[in-house]
């Protein structure tokens, strides 16, 4: 019964993918928030018209599309929520393992793609 014994990243790596994750949360929220003004131009007519930062993110993201800005605000929302779920699987120590085939996502990976929740080898299999 011993082989059957669930394999699990040790308390002190979740902590570590934790911090990171939290670290990637944050930003993510923060980029979000940008996209968000830009689509309800809610950051005109303010003082931060005259930041030097604001004006070149401003040219940057008139030159988008309102749907394009749109798309990306979608994109960076399941972002975050795929961070959250991240979270959530720290705290319950089923972080890092591979939903196809149980095995402990390699750190690398984790590290690169911290809300992974397939290894390399399983997504490989599921995209062919």
């Amino acid at each position: 019964m011993a082989d059957k014994e669930l394999v699990r990243y040790s308390d002190e790596d979740l902590q570590e993918f934790k911090e990171l994750i939290l670290d990637k949360l944050a930003q993510a929220k923060q980029d979000y928030a940008i996209l968000a003004s830009t689509l309800n131009h809610s950051s005109s007519n303010d003082t931060e018209d005259t930041s030097p930062t604001f004006k070149v993110m401003e040219e940057g993201a008139s030159a988008l599309s309102k749907e394009e800005v749109a798309q990306l605000a979608g994109r960076q929302a399941k972002f975050i929520q795929n961070l959250e779920a991240a979270l959530i699987r720290i705290e319950n120590k089923t972080y890092g393992i591979c939903r196809e085939t149980g095995k402990l996502i390699p750190k690398e990976r984790l590290r690169l793609v911290p809300h992974a929740t397939l290894s390399i080898e399983a997504k490989n299999i599921k995209n062919r």
